[in-house]
């Protein structure tokens, strides 16, 4: 059975992806939907709220189980565990299965594990790596999670 994100790790998804059901382009100029789904996406794509809300359940269910996997044999408090499941969700599984993150997480190292989720702050805006605040503010949240 797949290990899922609590109602905390949820609510933040929700906060910091917010639900648009019509398209639009992010920062990074991804076309993007729904509570961040961006797989499939055009321009002009509009979804009722019960597809978003079905396609996050969908989308999670992905993450849970790559985030379930990467952790595995290792204690993972269920905070712990959220948090790296909205991370993940936001830069994709594979980044997350070669992050900092996970890799101080497998070692034991919750605070070094923790202050790896502040890397994750940039996009590229215009080919050029930025800082972007919201992504600031969203990583320092995940880092209190995933301390909780």
């Amino acid at each position: 059975m797949t290990r899922t994100i609590n109602d905390a790790g949820l609510a933040l998804v929700k906060h910091f992806e917010g639900c648009k059901l019509t398209a639009y382009q992010d920062v990074a100029g991804i076309w993007t939907i729904g509570w961040g789904h961006t797989g499939k996406v055009t321009a002009g794509m509009t979804w009722t709220q019960a597809q978003a809300d079905q396609a996050l359940l969908t989308d999670l269910l992905a993450t849970e189980t790559a985030v379930e996997n990467a952790v595995a044999g290792v204690a993972t408090t269920d905070n712990q565990f959220a948090a790296m499941v909205v991370l993940a969700y936001n830069i994709g599984s594979g980044a997350f299965a070669s992050s900092t993150v996970l890799r101080e997480h497998r070692a034991g190292q919750t605070q070094s594990a923790a202050d790896a989720f502040l890397m994750w702050n940039k996009s590229k805006i215009d080919g050029v790596l930025q800082v972007v605040a919201g992504l600031t503010n969203r990583r320092n949240a995940e880092r209190t999670l995933y301390l909780t």
